[in-house]
């Protein structure tokens, strides 16, 4: 399967992990998972976002780690809907925080008379407290990339 994930992936952390393993999973042994990195307009009003080269070193790290890097493709994106409306893809892993956009995409897909997207929906990581773990947490110092709290009161 040709899967297709996007994201800033700031802060590589559990839930980033989860959608990627996942994506991974979905595409099986001979599929291909394009991880759209988000740049320009995506990124320029967004808080503490590392540089593109930065967030593409620590995500090809970690499909190294994995043994997922020859299964993978980073494309830089600089709109919601990256490489998707133009591709043949699968599927699309998502999480609830972006399943408007997959949605979006279908409609839009449909329009231009390609078949829908499998969304899949991975929920959302929880942090300690049982609020989900995200990059702006991560950088406001509330908890750590696995979601443990660092200020406890």
């Amino acid at each position: 399967m040709k899967i297709c994930v996007g994201g800033t992936f700031n802060r590589l952390h559990k839930g980033h992990r989860l959608i990627l393993s996942k994506a991974f999973e979905y595409a099986g042994l001979n599929g291909k998972v394009y991880i759209g990195l988000a740049t320009g307009d995506l990124v320029k009003d967004k808080i503490n976002v590392k540089n593109i080269d930065t967030r593409k070193r620590k995500l090809e790290e970690y499909l190294i780690k994995n043994d997922f890097i020859n299964k993978s493709v980073i494309v830089p994106i600089t709109d919601k809907y990256g490489l998707t409306l133009e591709e043949d893809f699968d599927a699309i892993v998502i999480s609830p925080e972006t399943e408007k956009i997959a949605e979006e995409i279908n409609q839009k897909r449909k329009l231009k008379g390609k078949k829908p997207l499998k969304i899949i929906k991975i929920p959302y990581v929880l942090a300690d407290n049982g609020n989900p773990i995200s990059s702006t947490r991560i950088n406001k110092k509330e908890i750590d990339e696995n979601g443990n709290l660092l200020n406890r009161d």
